[in-house]
């Protein structure tokens, strides 16, 4: 949960590096918030076909700290964070992106910062 609420403290800071393990845990976190947003709106009867009302609430309040915290992610390998447009490729971009987000972070500094994990290996 740690990794989380560092992110929303982090919400508008598109600078610097972001370590896996903080993006796929605010990402896990994000995920399941939302499918507790989604069951609520249909218990609560708030959903119509494929609206849902808090769950859209929801995904609109954590827009910008996603984009954010995978701005991070991308700079952590070395990627620009404009990398996210690839993400507007059909399919091939989607798969991509998955393997960018996966990979191990840059073990050294970068341009965008010093390493997250505070370790340097050469």
């Amino acid at each position: 949960m740690k990794w989380f609420l560092k992110v929303l403290q982090q919400y508008s800071d598109f600078d610097g590096r972001a370590r896996r393990k903080e993006f796929w845990i605010f990402m896990l976190f994000n995920w399941m918030f939302g499918a507790v947003a989604s069951t609520l709106d249909i218990v609560l009867g708030f959903s119509w076909g494929f609206f849902f009302l808090l769950n859209g609430l929801y995904s609109i309040v954590l827009l910008i700290p996603s984009l954010a915290v995978a701005v991070r992610r991308l700079h952590d390998i070395g990627k620009s964070g404009w990398m996210l447009l690839i993400l507007l490729i059909p399919v091939i971009g989607g798969i991509w992106m998955l393997v960018l987000l996966l990979r191990e972070g840059n073990s050294f500094e970068n341009e965008y910062g010093p390493n997250p994990k505070g370790v340097i290996f050469f």
